[in-house]
Order: C-alpha cells, then structure tokens, then sequence
C-alpha cells in the first residue's frame, strides 16, 4: 500500500502527545508505520465497538471526548486504490498509546467512522519541507 497524505484543521498545533512525523521510509508499508509508531510507544491495540473505543490489551472501553488522534496514516493499494486503509496513532486521557487501523471509503467500519467524527482533538503532525 502507498502512503497518500493529507492535514487536519489542527496540522499546525504543536503538542507534546501528538505522534514524531514518520519519515518517508516509514511510510512505505501500513507495518513499517505500525512499527514506528510502536517504538514512539503506541503499543495498545484499540478496536471500536457499541461502548466506544475499547483497548483488547486492557479490555478497557473509551468514550469519543477520552481520546485524541494523535496522528493519522491513509495508505492505497498498489493494483486497487479503493484497497485502502487509514492508521490513527491514539492517546486516551489516562495516557493509554495505541493504534487503530480501518478500511478507508466505502468499505470503512461505519462504528470506526462515527467514533472517529465524534473525537474533537485530532491532530496531524508532519515533517515540513519533506516530501510525502
């Protein structure tokens, strides 16, 4: 999958929770993403289900306004650009790091997707004067 990048409303906040930008061979794969943003601790595996995010490691649920994305990822398939996926790097307000992954478009979990618009602090962080 190749990386296709875009900003939020917010790319230009500077916050210390938010994601290192990943650097262009980072952003090659959905794993090697996945990796980097482990090794910055995102180490939670997040799903989304009827309560809201819900942590499989601590089986913890949490609420839109208990969360932040940090940073977010779309990735397109190589042969099908409607193969595609989106990563979200997140912080909950106890401090939990990890990561969501979704399909993106019109195969995209509609519980990930209300979740994700109902979050108010999202964030894009990325390198400037790199090309992405």
């Amino acid at each position: 999958m190749n990386f296709v990048s875009y900003l939020s409303i917010n790319d230009m906040k500077q916050q210390e929770s938010q994601a290192a930008p990943l650097k262009n061979e980072d952003l090659k794969t959905m794993t090697a993403s996945m990796q980097s943003l482990q090794k910055q601790g995102f180490t939670e595996n997040f799903m989304v289900n009827e309560q809201g995010l819900y942590s499989v490691d601590s089986e913890i649920s949490y609420k839109p306004e208990q969360a932040k994305i940090a940073s977010f990822y779309r990735f397109e398939g190589d042969s099908d650009p409607a193969d595609s996926s989106i990563l979200y790097a997140i912080e909950t307000d106890d401090s939990i790091r990890g990561l969501l992954t979704d399909s993106y478009g019109p195969h995209a979990d509609p519980h990930v997707a209300r979740f994700i618009t109902e979050v108010e602090d999202i964030h894009k962080k990325v390198n400037r004067g790199e090309k992405l």
